[in-house]
């Protein structure tokens, strides 16, 4: 349920409702907005419904959260808007995250990091742990490419995204990241999503291959409920009967996300293209169409990559690629969101 507090009502009210919630073994996460507090309760509905908070001091209405996913709902609160390292997302605040699809060596991180600082870009992406379908693939280089990213932070100064595979990994990733990226493929992984959530780290949780919006959003629950706010969502590219491409890049799952969550959405061209070629329109469109931020790899010599170099944009292209979709974002009332002054 999510109880709405009156513009007048005073921190002692609130903090009463609070524990009032609490009381039935329900969870209380407030949200305070410009003019009023709201109070989303999540546990058993009908312990919280003979709490009768309708007439608590200070509680203007109780509302009913008709979706299963409580507090990535619409209905909770405003749209989202998270501040990492000093840069923002969500809102007006529209995020580049670019990088290498994997960390190969100390050049090749530095070189792009220095690359996307120049360039403008507002997060690193960079892989230390590399899902594959081969077993026989490269699958990163663990701690040592954690290392490399730790350089390439206090190097440039920009925060760190990185995938987190193995809840086994979480201590050495969060010394690095701050933003954690849970991949497709563990998208419905719910103890390690969990875990996330209890870690307090920013979460960039990728849509499954064939996951609906409501899995997805289901998914984001199980991070949000652990009292970690910071969720932004993924949109990938889905898996179809089309062939031309690697994934059938949703859009339509821009406008939708808008409808149904306050959490930010980010756009992945890459992998959803395959192809290089394909990366630039593709980001143009998720910009018109609302996306709060835009995830792409971007590698000095991708045609020798050591993961995915045919879809990875060319460093020395990057800064003009991120002006025109800069461009496109400010039509959709977004800026690009920087350095911090």
């Amino acid at each position: 349920m999510m109880i709405v507090m009156k513009p007048s009502a005073t921190p002692e009210e609130v903090q009463a409702v609070i524990a009032r919630i609490e009381s039935a073994g329900a969870k209380a996460h407030p949200s305070a907005g410009d003019e009023v507090t709201v109070i989303g309760a999540v546990g058993d509905r009908e312990h919280i419904a003979r709490l009768e908070l309708e007439g608590h001091a200070g509680v203007d209405r109780v509302v009913p959260i008709l979706k299963p996913y409580k507090l990535a709902s619409a209905q909770l609160r405003d749209r989202s808007v998270f501040e990492i390292g000093g840069r923002r997302i969500g809102g007006e605040h529209f995020a580049m995250i670019a990088g290498p699809c994997t960390v190969e060596s100390r050049e090749q991180l530095l070189t792009s990091a220095d690359a996307m600082l120049e360039a403008g870009a507002t997060m690193f992406r960079g892989g230390a742990y590399k899902p594959r379908t081969s077993p026989y693939a490269f699958h990163g280089l663990g701690d040592d490419g954690l290392r490399l990213l730790a350089e390439a932070k206090e190097r440039t100064g920009l925060p760190i995204v990185t995938e987190l595979m193995d809840v086994r990994d979480i201590e050495p990733v969060i010394e690095v990241a701050d933003v954690i990226q849970i991949g497709a493929r563990n998208m419905q992984n719910y103890t390690l999503l969990t875990e996330v959530g209890r870690a307090g780290v920013p979460v960039l949780l990728k849509r499954g291959l064939s996951a609906t919006l409501d899995e997805l959003l289901n998914a984001s629950e199980y991070i949000l409920k652990e009292g970690n706010e910071k969720v932004m969502l993924c949109e990938r590219g889905i898996r179809t009967f089309e062939t031309a491409y690697r994934f059938t890049l949703d859009l339509t799952a821009i406008p939708v996300l808008k409808e149904l969550t306050h959490l930010p959405i980010v756009v992945d061209p890459s992998h959803a293209a395959g192809r290089r070629a394909l990366v630039e329109p593709l980001s143009l469109a998720a910009a018109a169409a609302g996306a709060d931020g835009i995830i792409v790899e971007v590698h000095p010599d991708p045609d020798n990559a050591v993961c995915d170099g045919p879809q990875q944009l060319r460093v020395d292209e990057f800064a003009e690629y991120l002006r025109k979709v800069e461009q496109v974002a400010a039509i959709a009332g977004k800026v690009l969101s920087g350095v911090p002054a």
